[in-house]
């Protein structure tokens, strides 16, 4: 693949990148995959993303191809957010992604921060934990310790699934 200099992208680049639906379905396909991606097989994924099934339709599949490899590829490739290798037609991410990822990780998939979700979960868990000590039925039936207990091993679960999640991310950094 073509090196090229590595840019520091600003808020509105990145804002024009992320306000088109197809090309976060790439970026987030490129984000999960450690290597490089075929843009036939990113084509697959991005189709299957927006038809919700598995194999998605040819001619949503063909779409797809035509836009990524005419407009949404170029313009990644022209941010400096990926690499095209047009020998091989295989895609890997730059360094210049993590400046774009930053922006996509903010959410869950449940379209909800992550910051909401833990902010929620701890609410939630103090209020629980309030009513328990307050001796308010039904709370007070489960012992405080038991409330605790559940409510980490709640933030561990969603912790784990989080760097799950962003496992690919992860393994790039070592790669």
């Amino acid at each position: 693949m073509e090196l090229r200099k590595e840019r520091d992208l600003v808020d509105t680049d990145i804002h024009a990148i992320l306000g088109n639906r197809r090309r976060r379905h790439a970026l987030d396909h490129l984000r999960e995959t450690p290597d490089t991606v075929a843009i036939s097989d990113l084509a697959d994924a991005v189709a299957e993303r927006e038809a919700g099934e598995s194999p998605p339709p040819e001619d949503l599949r063909q779409s797809v191809y035509n836009s990524l490899h005419q407009s949404h590829i170029p313009r990644l490739e022209g941010e400096g957010v990926i690499e095209y290798d047009r020998e091989t037609n295989e895609i890997r991410l730059t360094e210049s992604a993590r400046e774009v990822e930053v922006y996509m990780e903010v959410f869950t998939r449940y379209g909800i921060t992550w910051v909401e979700y833990y902010r929620l979960l701890g609410t939630v868990s103090l209020l629980v934990l309030l009513l328990a000590t307050m001796d308010v039925a039904p709370f007070a039936l489960v012992d405080t310790v038991l409330w605790v207990s559940l409510f980490l091993a709640l933030i561990a679960v969603s912790t784990a699934y989080q760097l799950w999640t962003r496992r690919s991310l992860y393994l790039r950094q070592f790669l």
